[in-house]
């Protein structure tokens, strides 16, 4: 299994991004998907989660700007970002509960990252 984000880039402060990971591989079902972040020098954090039944949930410093939603069909996640601020600078991550073809168990995977910094 497979998690591939895209979509990060340098963009101006109240500027908006859309990041996109899509999940690959021998997917039996896909339980829980979030976007997490990690900026220089601090701890990686939730940033928003969508769980199957899609009732989402959000950071605090990103209610309000940030929008998560999922299709199941394609096995994807997306993070719309808007109003952008310098402080939302960090390496986004995607992650997803997964449980593969053939296993009964769940794990956790994650995406390699995608950088989105926000600078004038």
């Amino acid at each position: 299994v497979q998690l591939v984000e895209s979509g990060g880039g340098l963009v101006q402060p109240g500027g908006s991004l859309r990041l996109s990971c899509a999940a690959s591989g021998s997917i039996d079902r896909i339980n829980v998907m979030a976007w997490y972040r990690q900026a220089p020098g601090k701890q990686r954090e939730l940033v928003a989660i969508i769980p199957t039944g899609g009732r989402t949930n959000y950071a605090d410093s990103v209610k309000g700007r940030f929008t998560i939603s999922r299709d199941n069909a394609k096995n994807t996640v997306t993070l719309q970002m808007d109003s952008l601020k310098p402080e939302d600078t960090a390496d986004y991550y995607c992650n997803a509960v997964i449980r593969m073809i053939g296993l009964g168990s769940w794990r956790n995977y994650w995406g390699q990252g995608t950088q989105v910094t926000v600078s004038s």
